[in-house]
């Protein structure tokens, strides 16, 4: 799908950047950078820039999972067993959208959000210390099942992954907020190279657009883990409880103005 470099190609470039900013801190660069397609492209097909948001965010992912990878250290078996069942769950998420209804999750998306932002509030000390626990058969089953969980959903429906992810690998594996936002781009990244085997090849990316975005996505999540590093927990907790707010607002929005 190479074309001639649309008119909307800087806004988008900008758009990219700033969501593997955010990403790459503390996840939720998809509501930056989709609703940036699109508003800029409402010609083109949803199938088609939800591709190109997937090519374009999965490489600064990557990359941030990379950096992450080389900084510090990562409980790697459970973050891997949780990132096989996100894959290959991602794929009935996606099967599930053509059988189920999204506007029936859509409450029960913000219910848990809005437990979960309570519960990071009430808890001062919730992700502040890291105190991993000791991997056994029952963090392992934990890991699968919430691999599995959070991956049907990305496929499914996908706003809040992350912040999902990072609540979840706080609460069960005692990581701190850097940590889990570590290990949450691991899980990322296999869900969304799970969404990229289906978009490929059925020709749903504007590579035109995605390779360039993709560039931009990679330098933005380059400075949004450098400061997510120096930052350390303080600084992506505060990220946290901001993002899971806008999340929040965005479900409601959505729900209540139908």
């Amino acid at each position: 799908m190479l074309e001639l470099l649309p008119p909307e190609l800087p806004w988008l470039l900008l758009i990219a950047f700033i969501a593997g900013l955010v990403d790459a801190a503390v996840g939720g660069g998809g509501l930056i950078q989709l609703p940036g397609l699109f508003t800029a492209l409402p010609q083109q097909s949803p199938a088609a820039l939800l591709g190109t948001n997937k090519f374009s965010s999965v490489f600064g992912t990557g990359v941030s999972a990379w950096r992450y990878a080389r900084s510090i250290r990562i409980p790697w078996r459970p973050v891997l067993l949780a990132a096989a069942a996100a894959f290959a769950c991602s794929f009935l998420g996606a099967t599930a959208v053509s059988l189920l209804s999204k506007d029936a999750v859509r409450p029960l998306v913000l219910t848990l959000l809005i437990v979960m932002l309570g519960y990071t509030l009430a808890k001062k000390e919730f992700g502040a210390l890291h105190t991993p626990r000791q991997v056994g058969r029952r963090e392992l089953g934990i890991a699968l099942l919430m691999g599995g969980v959070i991956g049907f959903y990305d496929g499914f429906f996908g706003p809040g992954t992350g912040s999902f992810l990072i609540f979840l690998f706080v609460r069960f594996f005692g990581l701190d907020f850097l940590r889990a936002s570590a290990a949450s781009k691991v899980v990322n990244l296999a869900t969304n190279l799970a969404a990229l085997a289906f978009f490929v090849p059925s020709g749903n990316v504007l590579l035109a657009l995605a390779i360039p975005m993709a560039a931009a996505n990679v330098s933005g999540a380059l400075v949004g883990t450098r400061m997510a590093l120096r930052g350390g927990t303080p600084v992506i907790r505060k990220l946290f409880v901001a993002l899971v707010v806008v999340l929040i607002a965005r479900m409601a929005w959505d729900i209540f103005t139908v």
